[in-house]
């Protein structure tokens, strides 16, 4: 028996085809050109986030350095502030912060004898041996003394107790206050605190140092207080001709006020601040 194929009319016969080498190369154009776009778009996103970050880092670190000292001005004990730079590397205020204050009621101040105790009302502070007992201070002078001496108007504290709403302070010697505060005030102060901007290569950043003791009657040079604490990076300011910082001593009719005005930069753009910093202590 034969087997035979009958090809029916009108039937076409079957192929294959495929992707001619000029649709290869136009599909391969088109997809460059997609990728090229979504790689500059994800580029240009990137950089986007990556300089908003890094404007948004400077300007954490800058607004949380600058509350730091406001608040650290703020608490200075009055006519403590003091400014020094040596005109072209670096620029530091100084001053001494009050930890407690209360109302003397027997001090030994001058005219009375000198004596190695006296009792103050109960700060609402904890009370620590390790203040200062300052009365009246009126120019740095009465600040930056030696805490140690036997006639003045800081000195420090060697015992502290308290009975019946009154605490006795007790000195490891016989001391005489030189004068009387008009108001009674007891001002309890710790070691001084300094903020300096210190030119480092094409910057300027800001330290906060402390612990390097009270009895130097001129001011410190960076170098001679240890190790800072680094507050900031980015400062822009030329410390010859644009000083971050200024003090307007206090009068008898104002308070000592302080202008700060650092400018930072961050991915070539800069911004400066404006602040004034009002010291309401008085003696």
């Amino acid at each position: 028996m034969v087997n035979r194929q009958l090809q029916q009319p009108g039937r076409k016969k079957l192929c294959q085809r495929g992707f001619t080498l000029v649709e290869m190369v136009t599909v391969i154009i088109i997809l460059g050109i997609l990728a090229v776009g979504v790689t500059s778009f994800i580029v240009f996103g990137t950089r986007i986030f990556l300089d908003s970050t890094s404007v948004d880092q400077v300007l954490s670190q800058s607004r949380f350095a600058l509350e730091r000292m406001t608040r650290d001005i703020r608490n200075a004990a009055p006519n403590s502030l003091r400014v020094r730079s040596d005109g072209s590397q670096w620029q530091c205020l100084e001053f001494v912060p009050i930890e407690a204050a209360s109302n003397y009621l027997s001090m030994p101040v001058y005219p009375d004898a000198a004596a190695n105790s006296g009792t103050a009302i109960i700060a609402p502070m904890p009370i620590s041996a390790d203040y200062m007992a300052l009365i009246y201070p009126l120019v740095a002078s009465d600040v930056y003394a030696n805490p140690e001496s036997t006639t003045g108007k800081l000195f420090s504290i060697n015992s502290v107790s308290t009975a019946a709403n009154i605490t006795t302070y007790t000195f490891n010697r016989s001391v005489q206050f030189a004068e009387a505060s008009p108001r009674q005030r007891l001002l309890l102060v710790s070691e001084p605190v300094s903020y300096c901007f210190l030119q480092g290569g094409s910057s300027v950043s800001l330290y906060r140092y402390a612990d390097y003791g009270i009895n130097h009657p001129t001011q410190l040079a960076p170098s001679s207080m240890g190790t800072g604490v680094l507050m900031a990076e980015g400062v822009t300011n030329d410390l010859a001709s644009d000083a971050p910082i200024e003090l307007e001593p206090a009068t008898l009719v104002n308070n000592a006020i302080v202008m700060l005005s650092p400018e930072f930069e961050a991915v070539g753009q800069k911004f400066r601040y404006q602040q004034q910093v009002q010291v309401v202590n008085v003696p």
